[in-house]
C-alpha cells in the first residue's frame, strides 16, 4: 500500500514493510455476494488456507523473507490448488517483488500472472474480485515504474468493473490511488478530496468497532494523508486537527491490537513526524522538536521505519538551522550520517547536503560549502526530472479520455453486433428456404429414396455410439495411466527414505576405504546437524504456542537431575560441573520441563563453549521473592559485536565450540521465551577469551499462593486416588 511521507518543500512515496500484509488484505476484499452454487471470490483450499494464515503472519510481523521461503516450500506440496489459490500464490510473490525488494518490473510479471490466472474465473463474481485486484496491482506497479499512462489505464480498467456492482471497498482503494497521483501532480486540495472520499467509502463498507487490523490501519494512514495534504495547502490548523485526529484514532483502538503494538508505535512515529512539520511552519520549534525526538526514537529501532526516521531527523536539523544552533545542527548531521551510510534514502540525502552546505556558509567556509552545496543541485535535479513526467500529465484528462475510449469501443461493437446479426438473419433465412426445397424434394421422391435414408441414418447412428465407446475408452485408459503414475509415486518414497537411514548403518560399520568412511561421516554429520536444527525450529515454534502447565517443583532437585543428566557429556571434554546448592527447600511455581530445558541448555552452551579440563560452576542465590541461578564458565566468551544478538531468533552471532562442535543460534532465543513466560529474567555478564555467566532469576510464589497450589495439589491427587 501506498504511504505518504513529508519532508521539508518536497514529497516521496514510499512503502512500509509492515503494511505489506494489509495491501495483499485490502485487494482480497474485492468481493461481490455470489450464489450458494458458485465458488467464492476468496475461497481457498483446505490444503492452502494454513498456507496462506502462516504467509500473512511472516508479512504482518516484518518477516517477509521468511514468509517467502515458507510459501515456496509449502505451495509445492499441495496437489490440487485452486485457481484462488494460485492467485494469491502470485499475489504474495507480487508484493514481495514490490514492497520489500522494490524490483518493479518483477512485480509486475507478477501481476501479469494474477491478471491471467483471473481471466480463467469460473464465476463472474470470483473474475470481478481477482481482475480488479490484478489490475489494480499492475497500475501499481507502473506507478513505481513511472510508466503514468499504462498506470491510470489499469486504475480506470479496475475501477470500471468494480464500480459496477457497488463495492464501496473496490470504490475506496480507486479514489485512493487518484489521491495519491493528485498528491505527486502537487493538486493538493484534490488530494485532501479524495482521500476524504476514500475514508468515507472505507468506513462505510465495515462496523468501525468490529473491522480487523488492516481495516482500521488503512483508515489512520488516510486521515494522516489528509492532514498532509492540507499542510501543502498552507491551512495547519486543519492539518493539525487531523494530525491530532489520527493520533487519537490509534490511541482508541490500543486494547483491541495490543498484539500488534510495534505496528501502533510505528504509525504514530510517523504522525509525530509529519505534525512536526506542520509545528516547524507555525515557528512552534520546541513541540515540534519533541515530536520529532519520538519519532526519531521509535523508528530508528530493529525492525522500524528507519527510512521515516532519517526525514525526522532532517526535519529536526532544519529547526537547529532556524534557530542557529551551529553546533546541534552539526551533530545531528554527523549523526544522521552514519544512518544514510547504511539505509540509502534519496530525499534524506538530499537535504543533508543542502543543511551541510548551509552549515559551512555559517562557518563561513566556502570550499566545503560549495562542495555540498553542489551536490545537493545534482540531487535535486534528479528528483525534480523523475516527477516533471507525472506532473506534466493530467490524470484527469487521462480518465475522461479513457471513458471516452470505453464509450467508443461500446458503440463500435454495437454496430458490429448488429452487423453479425443482420448476416446470421438472412443467412438463416437463406437456410430456411434451402430447407422447405429440401424437404419438398425429399417428399416427392419414391419411397426407395425414404429407405436409403433411413439406412444411411441406422449407419450414422452405428458410428456414433462407436465413437462414444472409443472415447470411453481413452478415458478409461488415461484414470488407468494417472493410477500407474500414483503408485510409481508412492512406492518410490520408501526406498528413497531407507537410502537416509543406511547410510547412518554404513558409518558404523568398517571395511570401508578411508575415502569413503569419511565420505559417510560427512553425510552422517550432516544429517544429524540439519535434524537439530530442525527440531530446534519446531521447539521453538510450539514453546511460543503452548499453554504452561505449571506445577510446584524443588528448586534443588532440579539443578541435580540437570548436572546429572549432563555429567557424561562434560566428561566427554574432562569437565567438571559444581553446584552451589540451596541451603533451605524451596519451590518455584513452574512447568518442570521447559525450566529443566533453559537450565540443560545453559549448561550445555557452557560445557560447548568451555576448553577441555576446565570447571562449570553453577550457584543457585534465594532472594527475598526470586530465586536466582547462575552457570559460569570460563570459555571463549561473547565478544562485545554479538551481546546484541545473542537471544534473537536465528541470531548470525554463532560460533562452532572449541572442538568444532556446531551452533544454530536458536537455543538462546528459546531460554529467554521460556523465562518470560514465567514472568522472569535472563541475561548474561560476558568478557571475551575469560568466559561468560547466564543469569536466572524466577519469581517465588506468595505465601498464601503456595498455600492454594498446595490444596490444590492435594485435592488432585485425592480426586485420582479416588
Amino acid at each position: 500500500m501506498l504511504l505518504l511521507k513529508t519532508k521539508n518543500k518536497s514529497v516521496t512515496l514510499t512503502v512500509s514493510m509492515c503494511i505489506a500484509s494489509l495491501f495483499l488484505y485490502f485487494f482480497s476484499l474485492l468481493i461481490i455476494s455470489c450464489n450458494k452454487k458458485s465458488v467464492e471470490p476468496n475461497e481457498y483450499s483446505d490444503a492452502f488456507k494454513p498456507v496462506f494464515a502462516n504467509t500473512s503472519h511472516y508479512f504482518d510481523f516484518g518477516q517477509p523473507a521468511r514468509g517467502m521461503y515458507y510459501l515456496d516450500s509449502a505451495f509445492v506440496h499441495i496437489k490440487k490448488p485452486n485457481l484462488n489459490d494460485r492467485f494469491r500464490y502470485f499475489g504474495f510473490h507480487y508484493i514481495y517483488q514490490k514492497v520489500t525488494k522494490g524490483n518493479y518490473k518483477l512485480a509486475l510479471a507478477f501481476a501479469d500472472s494474477m491478471l491471467s490466472i483471473a481471466q480463467q474465473s469460473v464465476s463472474k463474481q470470483q473474475y470481478v474480485a481477482n481482475f480488479a485486484e490484478a489490475n489494480y496491482a499492475k497500475g501499481d506497479a507502473y506507478f513505481n515504474l513511472t510508466q503514468y499512462n499504462d498506470s491510470y489505464q489499469c486504475y480506470f480498467q479496475g475501477y470500471l468493473i468494480a464500480k459496477n456492482y457497488l463495492n464501496k471497498r473496490s470504490l475506496s482503494d480507486y479514489t485512493y490511488r487518484m489521491g495519491m497521483i493528485m498528491y505527486k501532480q502537487a493538486h493538493y486540495k484534490q488530494a485532501a478530496q479524495y482521500f476524504k472520499d476514500s475514508y468515507a467509502q472505507d468506513l462505510s463498507a465495515s462496523d468501525n468497532s468490529k473491522d480487523d487490523f488492516p481495516a482500521f490501519y488503512r483508515r489512520q494512514e488516510l486521515l494522516d494523508n489528509i492532514a498532509i495534504s492540507y499542510k501543502h495547502c498552507g491551512n495547519i490548523d486543519s492539518a493539525i486537527f487531523y494530525f491530532d485526529k489520527t493520533l487519537a484514532y490509534i490511541n482508541s483502538n490500543n486494547d483491541r491490537f495490543k498484539n500488534r503494538a510495534n505496528m501502533l508505535e510505528m504509525a504514530r512515529a510517523v504522525v509525530y513526524g509529519n505534525k512536526a512539520e506542520a509545528l516547524i511552519m507555525n515557528q512552534q520549534y520546541d513541540k515540534a522538536k519533541g515530536l520529532l525526538r519520538k519519532s526519531i526514537a521509535i523508528n530508528l529501532k530493529k525492525g522500524g521505519d528507519n527510512s521515516d526516521a532519517e526525514l525526522s531527523e532532517i526535519k529536526l536539523a532544519q529547526i537547529y538551522y532556524n534557530q542557529h544552533k551551529s553546533d546541534s545542527l552539526y551533530k545531528q548531521l554527523t549523526s544522521l550520517r552514519k544512518h544514510l551510510d547504511v539505509l540509502n534514502n534519496p530525499d534524506a540525502e538530499t537535504d543533508w547536503n543542502r543543511l551541510m552546505g548551509a552549515y559551512y556558509l555559517q562557518k563561513k567556509d566556502a570550499v566545503k560549502a560549495l562542495t555540498y552545496i553542489q551536490n545537493y543541485n545534482l540531487l535535486k535535479d534528479s528528483a525534480i526530472k523523475k516527477l516533471s513526467s507525472l506532473k506534466e500529465s493530467d490524470v484527469n484528462q487521462q480518465l475522461a479520455n479513457f471513458e471516452k475510449q470505453y464509450e467508443i469501443e461500446n458503440l463500435s461493437n454495437n454496430n458490429k453486433l448488429q452487423k453479425i446479426y443482420l448476416s446470421v438473419a438472412v443467412i438463416c433465412a437463406l437456410m430456411a428456404v434451402a430447407i422447405i426445397f429440401l424437404i419438398w424434394r425429399n417428399w416427392s421422391r419414391s419411397k426407395l429414396d425414404v429407405i436409403t435414408v433411413k439406412k444411411l441414418n441406422q449407419e450414422i447412428n452405428s458410428q456414433k455410439k462407436d465413437l462414444e465407446k472409443a472415447i470411453e475408452e481413452i478415458k478409461n485408459s488415461s484414470r488407468e495411466k494417472d493410477r500407474i503414475l500414483r503408485t510409481v509415486a508412492h512406492d518410490l518414497r520408501n526406498p528413497l527414505g531407507g537410502i537416509a537411514s543406511l547410510t547412518g548403518i554404513m558409518v558404523e560399520e568398517t571395511g570401508y576405504d578411508t575415502d569413503l568412511q569419511y565420505q559417510l561421516k560427512i553425510i552422517k554429520d550432516t544429517s544429524s546437524d540439519t535434524l537439530e536444527l530442525i527440531n530446534e525450529i519446531l521447539e521453538a515454534t510450539n514453546n511460543t504456542s503452548t499453554d504452561l502447565k505449571k506445577q510446584l517443583i524443588e528448586v534443588n532437585s532440579l539443578l541435580n537431575n540437570s548436572i546429572e543428566l549432563l555429567r557424561f557429556k562434560a566428561s566427554e571434554k574432562h569437565q567438571e560441573i559444581i553446584l552451589d546448592a540451596l541451603d533451605t527447600v524451596e519451590q518455584l511455581y513452574i512447568n518442570r520441563e521447559m525450566i529443566w530445558r533453559v537450565i540443560s541448555n545453559l549448561i550445555s552452551n557452557a560445557i560447548k563453549f568451555s576448553p577441555v579440563g576446565e570447571t562449570i560452576h553453577l550457584k543457585c542465590i534465594n532472594e527475598s521473592s526470586h530465586i536466582q541461578i547462575s552457570v559460569a564458565d570460563h570459555g571463549i566468551g561473547i565478544p562485545d559485536e554479538m551481546k546484541d544478538k545473542v537471544f534473537n531468533m536465528f541470531t548470525d552471532a554463532k560460533r562452532a565450540g572449541t572442538i568444532g562442535e556446531k551452533s544454530f543460534g536458536l537455543g538462546l532465543s528459546i531460554c529467554k521465551q521460556i523465562i518470560e513466560k514465567h514472568n522472569g529474567k535472563i541475561w548474561f555478564e560476558s568478557k571475551p577469551g575469560k568466559g561468560t555467566t547466564f543469569y536466572i532469576k524466577l519469581p517465588k510464589p506468595k505465601k498464601m499462593e503456595l498455600i492454594i497450589m498446595e490444596r490444590d495439589t492435594e485435592a488432585n491427587s485425592k480426586q485420582k486416588v479416588s
